[in-house]
């Protein structure tokens, strides 16, 4: 395994990346200071009132930083009245301007707002796709085009002592930069140090930076690739972090979750924002879940794999499943190159003709969002022989299922467990211990899920004579799911090729059970650690079902349904967002495997969506554009039609399956 340079001190153990101190009006973003919770309004910029009144409701929702977005000249003044009626109400928010296409609205901006966003891949650039070898003369005859539109803005944010956010979009990367580092995090992160070194040309140095992305694999790696190059070039500049066009309901907040809550637990991120297609004051608590564990959160010391010359447990840089060998449980395999396996809890109160009736209708939904491997918590004789009873009256309806037996209590009960089962999950086992397992195996293919206190007490089992004797998949316990990320990421670098089972613990709240759920299994697995997951929490069944898959889906490990990007509407989109999602939603939702982008306008949408399969996108006052993947293949449709153009042209591609 390759040795890359660090993004951060310390992967094992939580140290929050330190960084000046930029000031947003009185809102102090890195430092020493909180992390900080914004949003954008989704108003027309030039409808000033109900801009106002939009910023007023997130602030008092807790919002402590407001982007309203500044397309031309009229809208930048436009802020400025916002701004008079802001303090008028006596609400000191600070304000950002949000800009694309047009230096003059960021230069007329900067007059009124504490803040001005730009937009690398768009600021001086359009995005045509083209394909063109740029010589070092040409490319550095671009970038002096750049830094003289730059760098008046640079001089007017350094005079007013306004901020500014370099923030680089994974969907608009110029063409210049798309030919000569691709479409990568690597031509993200570039992309904004162009930028950044003509400001530190011109001694202005109150800047923050962002690498979204709508996939969170992209953004973590982009984030992670920013870190290291401005620790090697000497810039501590603050991070604003966000996934971009992340959607709504739970899926939004899980990518969310996945892409935000991993890297913070990096101890990257000094402000965040949470992108849903929902109005803004409703991303504001998702962002104090994701900030809460980590107000005034203490470093953490060395640990011992922090000291090896291998430091990473994984390419932290882009994405490679950590190699790992097949284990069988009963007729589903875990590991290897098998999909990230769902192992669900079954709850205590189920009967064998209520378990049998959920599973059935999971299978008519005919997604592939099944359970595969099922759990029974025993802890005495009863509930061994609930398990048994409920093992037997699935088993003769159906061979897809395999069965675990979690075993809270003594060896007798689990050496009774394992007759039953395909599977027996226990603690740590002594090698006195394990010999009778063993002995209790023989005849029967039982896997053996043994559950650890920490990735040393793994280690410790796996050094055991005992263990060789039987093919092993290997668990972690534990209430933390901080602690639990750190040990995970340990046990996969100590060189072990048994399969890892994830476990997300319970949470406090049902917002908090998705959301740390989601940065524990989705932020491991986007790392390519993981070859079973589980949600451990008191849960419905078909809800741990549920949330399972769509934290499997989020980080992109197992497909089960209509991937949807949608941004989350702004000044400039060009039609309802929501209520055209939620159409779309109704009609496109079934498609299994199938990728649908939702876009407000064209700012980032060809370059966000094109992974995408199929593209809606805002082209006019009244009318969208259809695409597939980046190429728009019809233009100024009337959005009256749109959803049902859009079905003809899936249809039309051979992806529509009519619904169940």
């Amino acid at each position: 395994m390759n040795v890359l340079k660090k993004y951060v001190p310390d992967v094992f153990s939580y140290r929050r990346r330190r960084t000046r101190a930029v000031m947003v009006g009185s809102v102090g973003i890195g430092g020493g200071n909180p992390i900080r919770v914004q949003s954008m309004t989704t108003t027309d910029t030039l409808d000033h009132e109900a801009t106002f009144r939009q910023a007023a409701r997130m602030a008092e929702a807790g919002c402590e930083i407001v982007r309203i977005t500044a397309p031309t000249v009229e809208d930048a003044r436009a802020i400025g009245k916002v701004k008079e009626l802001l303090v008028k109400a006596g609400l000191d928010v600070p304000l950002v301007a949000d800009i694309h296409f047009n230096p003059a609205a960021a230069f007329e901006a900067a007059e009124f707002c504490e803040k001005v966003r730009i937009n690398p891949g768009n600021f001086v650039d359009t995005k045509r796709f083209a394909v063109k070898e740029y010589t070092d003369e040409a490319y550095a005859a671009e970038l002096a085009r750049i830094e003289e539109r730059f760098t008046p803005l640079v001089s007017k944010l350094k005079r007013l002592k306004r901020a500014c956010r370099i923030g680089a979009n994974h969907g608009s990367l110029s063409d210049r930069i798309m030919n000569r580092y691709g479409d990568s995090a690597l031509g993200m992160v570039e992309s904004a140090l162009e930028f950044a070194r003509i400001a530190q040309m011109n001694g202005y140095r109150e800047l923050v930076f962002s690498m979204k992305s709508s996939n969170p694999k992209v953004m973590i790696a982009a984030y992670r690739l920013l870190a290291q190059r401005l620790d090697e070039l000497g810039m501590d500049y603050p991070l604003h972090l966000g996934v971009t066009e992340a959607g709504d309901g739970e899926d939004g907040r899980i990518k969310s979750a996945i892409g935000i809550g991993s890297l913070l637990e990096d101890g990257l991120g000094d402000t965040i924002r949470v992108s849903l297609t929902e109005d803004p004051e409703r991303e504001i608590p998702v962002c104090r879940v994701l900030a809460k564990p980590f107000h005034a959160r203490p470093e953490e010391p060395a640990r011992l794999e922090s000291k090896k010359p291998v430091y990473h447990c994984a390419d932290f840089y882009s994405y490679s499943r950590r190699k790992s060998d097949c284990r069988s449980v009963g007729p589903v395999v875990v590991g290897g190159l098998e999909p990230v396996r769902a192992f669900v809890r079954v709850p205590d109160s189920m009967t064998p003709t209520d378990l049998l009736a959920k599973y059935e209708a999971l299978l008519r939904k005919g997604q592939g969002a099944d359970p595969e491997v099922l759990e029974f918590g025993i802890r005495d004789e009863q509930s061994l022989d609930r398990f048994k009873s409920l093992r037997a009256t699935l088993r003769g309806e159906t061979s897809r299922l395999a069965f675990c037996a979690r075993v809270d209590g003594p060896l007798g009960l689990v050496l009774e467990a394992v007759k039953a089962a395909d599977a027996a999950c226990w603690t740590s086992p002594v090698d006195g211990e394990y010999a009778d397992f063993l002995t209790a195996c023989k005849g029967r293919d039982v896997a053996n899920v043994v559950e650890c206190d920490g990735a040393e007490s793994a280690r410790k089992f796996e050094a055991a004579s005992c263990y060789k004797e039987i093919k092993t998949i290997v668990s972690l316990r534990g209430a933390d799911s901080s602690r639990l990320i750190r040990e995970y990421r340990a046990l996969a670098a100590s060189g072990s090729t048994s399969p890892i089972f994830l476990r997300a613990p319970r949470e406090a709240s049902a917002d908090e059970q998705i959301l740390r759920s989601s940065t524990l299994l989705g932020g491991l697995l986007c790392d390519g650690v993981g070859d079973a997951a589980l949600v451990d929490a008191d849960l419905p069944f078909e809800r741990g079902i549920e949330l399972l898959y769509n934290i499997l889906q989020g980080a992109g490990a197992r497909i089960t349904k209509t991937e949807f990007v949608s941004c989350p509407s702004c000044g400039r989109t060009l039609f309802d967002l929501q209520a055209t999602t939620e159409k779309i939603k109704a009609r496109t939702g079934h498609l299994k495997g199938v990728k649908i982008a939702i876009m407000g306008c064209i700012v980032n949408g060809p370059g966000e969506m094109a992974d995408a399969d199929f593209g809606y996108v805002g082209g006019a006052p009244g009318m969208i554009n259809l695409y597939v993947g980046k190429e728009c293949v019809r233009k100024s449709v009337p959005t009256d039609g749109g959803t049902d153009a859009l079905v003809a042209l899936i249809k039309k591609h051979g992806k529509w399956v009519e619904p169940k």
